[in-house]
């Protein structure tokens, strides 16, 4: 057991080795032989040797370390997209430091600041937007950004997400072709692009149809307000189907209507939710919604980020991927559907 701060010049002198060896065995993407590695290794297990990230990233200037803020995790589908990120960034020799922040601007600006003085090489923002000031702060320090699920006014930040706009008229025109005639919405989080484009394109295809949204609430991306959004809407007039703009809350809407209003689903109301996390599949729930094509997302992610580690000059990329909607039991299912 090592009593000091074991050096990779000692490593080097155990293994036999020249100490940039040493180096070039504990930089992710640098060679060295299959020799060379074991016998590093060995040495530096025996010294109780671990490199320091933080000290090569002074020397040179990378830190192969990327910043990850994210705003929500009890929403299933950002545990699931994060692992995604992670595994995918490890596997291109990255690693990866996870920041929480509320989707209020200000608290996230605060933990921008805390992540560049981390000297990251980059930063994906999942579920949050940044202030402009900020966005140009990161440019300025040469840290390159990608926005995962959201999207802003910038044409020089790059964004991935879901074709949120196609997702929203798919569960429109879904709705419509089961014959509903009496369609509500509830909202997430009205700051958030993703909120509004699902809305955006809902409200476009009932508008195509000739028809107008029944009643609207907002339960903001949480089970609580979700729930009383939907203990409202049901008062009086209910409607006779629900989009929900995502599965967190469409969950939510489900157990209060049944649990609480003794309604059937979807014989008194058929419910869509947009996301399709692992819950939407089980029995218990069988929610018909949007998928988010996690994937494919992440994929785009984490290429657009490397790339612009790689050449600054690289030009800001915006993607939208289209999702399939995924018919499963809680809306009725039009007479013939096969989409």
């Amino acid at each position: 057991m090592a009593t000091h701060k074991v050096t990779s010049l000692e490593v080097a002198r155990l293994a036999g080795v020249s100490q940039s060896a040493v180096s070039r065995v504990f930089t992710p993407g640098a060679s060295a032989s299959k020799k060379t590695v074991e016998k590093v290794r060995k040495a530096a297990k025996e010294l109780g040797y671990r490199p320091n990230v933080l000290a090569r990233a002074v020397v040179s200037g990378k830190s192969r370390i990327i910043g990850l803020v994210v705003a929500y995790l009890n929403n299933q589908f950002y545990p699931e997209a994060l692992e995604k990120l992670t595994n995918a960034l490890q596997e291109r020799g990255y690693h990866v430091l996870i920041f929480m922040a509320s989707h209020q601007a200000g608290n996230i600006d605060n933990v921008v600041e805390e992540i560049l003085d981390f000297q990251v090489d980059g930063i994906i923002a999942a579920s949050v937007a940044l202030s402009s000031d900020l966005s140009d702060r990161c440019r300025a320090a040469g840290i390159p950004m990608v926005l995962f699920n959201r999207a802003q006014d910038d044409p020089a930040m790059s964004a991935v997400s879901s074709d949120n706009i196609a997702g929203g008229r798919k569960a429109a025109e879904f709705l419509l072709a089961g014959g509903h005639k009496k369609i509500g919405y509830i909202a997430g989080w009205e700051g958030a692009s993703t909120q509004r484009d699902r809305e955006a394109g809902f409200l476009s295809e009932l508008s195509d149809a000739g028809m107008e949204l029944h009643v609207r609430g907002v339960g903001n991306f949480v089970t609580e307000e979700a729930q009383e959004a939907t203990r409202r809407m049901f008062a009086t007039d209910p409607p006779d189907a629900v989009f929900v703009a995502n599965d967190h809350m469409a969950i939510a809407v489900m157990d209060t209507l049944r649990f609480e209003l003794g309604l059937k689903i979807p014989e008194d109301v058929s419910v869509v939710g947009y996301d399709d996390v692992a819950v939407a599949a089980w029995p218990s729930y069988n929610l018909t919604t949007v998928r988010q094509p996690a994937n494919r997302m992440v994929a785009e992610t984490v290429d657009i980020l490397l790339s612009k580690i790689e050449d600054p000059d690289v030009s800001a990329h915006r993607v939208e991927i289209d999702g399939p909607l995924i018919v499963r039991g809680s809306a009725r299912i039009p007479e013939g559907w096969n989409r």
